[in-house]
């Protein structure tokens, strides 16, 4: 798995951050500190998961989606994954799906152009 983000700080996102939305997730994109390998972070906060069981399976299915789709990943971006609650109900192709269109969207709407061919690559 790529490197994950830890700090509370690297979490901060503004308003001007690229974003991509599914009933599944959204994802924040920022500029990554170091722009050869992008971070993941995944949240899934009491406010919407009240029990730990759903929470630790939101993340898990983050994960699972992340991983796959890993090469759709721009490097010089990290990335949050904030898991929604709709994500309990998800089948796993559909969150594939989902986050194969929020990742591409996010490559070709606010990658720089080389990040952008690197993606249609692969």
């Amino acid at each position: 798995m790529r490197d994950t983000i830890k700090s509370h700080a690297d979490f901060h996102t503004t308003d001007a951050d690229p974003s991509a939305r599914s009933a599944f997730f959204f994802i924040r994109a920022k500029v990554a500190r170091f722009p050869t390998n992008p971070r993941v972070g995944f949240m899934a906060t009491k406010h919407t998961f009240k029990l730990a069981v759903e929470r630790n399976r939101a993340k898990r299915l983050l994960r699972d989606w992340v991983r796959y789709h890993s090469g759709l990943l721009v490097p010089e971006f990290d990335y949050i994954f904030i898991a929604r609650h709709m994500i309990l109900d998800a089948t796993r192709p559909a969150g594939r799906e989902a986050m194969e269109k929020a990742l591409l969207h996010i490559a070709h709407k606010y990658a720089p152009k080389k990040a952008k061919k690197n993606a249609k690559n692969s």
